[in-house]
């Protein structure tokens, strides 16, 4: 029977410089850190904190760290303190360094692989600590154990400055990381709270008895993470907003030889599916085999239920998406030996997981089918719902493929097309109104350049089922002009233009319009957004002119920079409220011209955030919201009304 907590020191030995092993050097981080970190962007950045609190929660789920304290310094140092063991310090036999150097300086090293320091750990497959050093300008090591302390520095990207050496006395153990980002390799250093806030508190939820501290010294925030209820008390969390179907949610824990799995699920009367899964701590953002064999025991669980006692209304059975929508789920396994496909461990491989929890999950859910029929006939009709309205959309997208018309066949007639047919050079400019898409189809290069005026604001689709979806115009329009269809047929791979630019006004309802167009293609074209074909325009807020001199400025800064520059006196401000009043020639310069414009790429970079911001914004609780307008009211700045 496999057990996380049986390599306690007492059962497994010393915790020394034998477990730790060499699989390769660290030559290549620095030349191509993005094959390590995932992008030298604000998400690779956030990335070295991951690694480094991966270590200490690896301390924790081996039962030996019940601590963890991350502190953001003002000078982008970032110092990450654990309780556990401490990292050994003694020479290690194969390398001639210390372990700590070795742990620190050459890639892959560490007590994971032999399944003896560590028989649970999130870095099997990482790349741990030694990349944080290779990507710092310098790294401080502080490790306490023995009844002592040492001290190893690092400058350079990973060059140690002298071995490591006993600096006093301690009664404690633990591990001490204070690293500083290269900005010379990142494109900021600006570390966000809020990012850091919320993965720190998915650790504290997935690993039972640790509590974690963040604390900001530059704003003076401070938070502290300890949840007595574990995955069970993170799904309450996250569903805090909605409205509950299905009362407390349905938890479970099994163990065997091949691993640990936990479900946590919640049904609500949403109509998307919210989950989230985790291996040894780590977030799979892409899924993977635990994820698969849950879908699978889920489907065959409900179908298995509804036929038993003829609940079911659909005639074709339940599908996939059906039973889905609405849920809330946590699924988590701990396993000795994850196959990750990628680098940033986004989603895992390993064949026998999905089998575990497949089997496992299966069983106890319709365990708690059964001995919950009014739960059971909750979730039977929700998804029975779900799978009229699937079959509602159906009719409905039918009625519009019938002459072809999401297959590109029959293009909008608003859609001022560009000639070209390759995808790869074409873009797609969505505007708000026909004053603005006249100047953009004048002003546009025709070659590559299609335009969709869309009329007033589009259907908030935070708040609808597809059925109700696909009977509006614009999203029709908009879903015409794509070519990948939606829903059960959406193939990216007919995606007519690979940059799709949402292009609206700089005021309030400009905002509006933007914001629900976000909320669509998050919703409904997901992929679009995760394979980087969405964007949004940029359009100067202001024309500044002084004489033959003029320019074009993005932002109140960049003005009152801009008005310095040019003095204070005579000079003609023109504020931008609208596209439409620029003429073409405006509109192509400023905002259109692939060697002047600026553009924002559309990323997913936390599900859990953009989710719940999505909920907040657009959903039909108005409490959350107000709130939300409330606390930024005061940094909203030009407000157009």
């Amino acid at each position: 029977m496999f057990n996380p907590n049986l390599n306690k020191m007492a059962e497994q030995g010393k915790y020394d410089a034998s477990q730790i092993q060499v699989l390769e050097g660290l030559e290549a981080v620095r030349k191509r850190p993005g094959m390590y970190i995932g992008s030298t962007g604000e998400e690779g950045l956030h990335h070295l904190v991951y690694e480094v609190v991966d270590n200490a929660i690896d301390e924790a789920m081996a039962g030996f760290c019940t601590h963890i304290e991350v502190t953001i310094h003002k000078d982008s140092g970032v110092t990450v303190v654990d309780n556990g063991r401490g990292i050994p310090v003694e020479r290690h036999e194969k390398t001639g360094k210390s372990a700590l150097e070795t742990v620190l300086t050459i890639l892959h090293a560490g007590g994971k692989f032999d399944r003896v320091g560590y028989k649970v750990s999130g870095g099997l497959h990482g790349v741990g600590v030694s990349v944080v050093n290779a990507l710092s300008v310098k790294l401080i090591a502080e490790v306490r154990r023995d009844n002592k302390t040492y001290e190893q520095i690092f400058e350079n990207g990973g060059k140690p400055k002298g071995a490591v050496k006993e600096v006093g006395k301690s009664k404690e153990t633990g591990t001490t990381i204070t690293f500083w980002p290269d900005s010379s390799i990142f494109e900021t250093t600006d570390y966000k709270f809020d990012i850091l806030e919320t993965r720190l508190r998915q650790q504290a939820y997935l690993t039972k008895g640790i509590t974690i501290t963040l604390i900001d010294e530059r704003s003076g925030q401070k938070v502290r993470f300890y949840f007595e209820g574990g995955i069970k008390a993170y799904v309450k969390q996250l569903n805090r907003k909605r409205n509950i179907l299905t009362g407390e949610p349905f938890y479970f824990e099994h163990e065997n030889t091949v691993g640990i799995v936990e479900v946590a699920l919640q049904y609500t009367d949403t109509y998307k599916e919210h989950i989230l899964s985790f291996v040894n701590g780590i977030n799979t953002i892409h899924g993977g085999t635990h994820v698969s064999g849950f879908h699978s025991a889920l489907t065959r669980t409900i179908n298995s239920y509804a036929n038993k006692y003829e609940l079911a209304k659909s005639k074709e059975g339940l599908s996939g998406d059906d039973v889905r929508e609405g849920i809330t789920v946590i699924v988590s396994v701990k396993i000795p030996d994850p196959q990750f496909e990628g680098q940033t461990k986004g989603k895992l491989g390993n064949p026998e997981v999905k089998s575990l929890v497949e089997t496992a999950f299966g069983q106890a859910f319709s365990d708690h089918l059964e001995e919950n029929p009014q739960v059971a006939k909750s979730v039977i009709n929700k998804c029975d719902l779900a799978a009229r309205a699937r079959m509602a959309a159906r009719a409905a997208r039918d009625t519009v493929i019938r002459k072809g018309a999401f297959e590109g066949f029959n293009l909008p007639g608003k859609l001022a097309d560009c000639s070209s047919r390759k995808p790869e050079e074409s873009e797609i400019y969505i505007v708000e109104g026909d004053s603005a898409g006249g100047s953009a189809k004048q002003g546009r290069n025709r070659h590559n350049q299609a335009i969709l005026p869309l009329r007033g604001k589009i259907l908030n689709t935070e708040q609808a089922r597809l059925d109700k979806i696909l009977g509006n115009n614009e999203i029709k329009s908009l879903v015409m002009a794509l070519g990948t269809s939606i829903g059960e047929t959406f193939d990216l791979e007919r995606l007519r233009y690979h940059r799709i630019v949402i292009m609206t006004d700089a005021d309030v309802d400009g905002a509006h319009i933007r914001t629900l167009l976000l909320t669509f293609f998050y919703r409904y074209l997901k992929k679009i957004i995760k394979n980087g074909h969405l964007y949004i325009a940029q359009p100067p807020l202001y024309k500044l002119a002084k004489g033959a001199v003029s320019a074009y400025v993005y932002s109140d800064e960049e003005k009152d920079g801009k008005l310095k520059e040019l003095g204070d006196e005579g000079i003609n401000v023109q504020r931008y409220k609208g596209l439409g009043e620029m003429n073409p020639e405006q509109l192509w310069e400023t905002t259109m011209d692939p060697e002047r414009r600026m553009m924002k790429r559309v990323t997913i970079a936390d599900a859990e955030r953009a989710d719940e911001m999505f909920e907040t914004l657009m959903g039909a609780e108005v409490a959350p919201r107000r709130k939300f307008i409330q606390t930024h009211a005061k940094n909203v700045e030009n407000l157009d009304i």
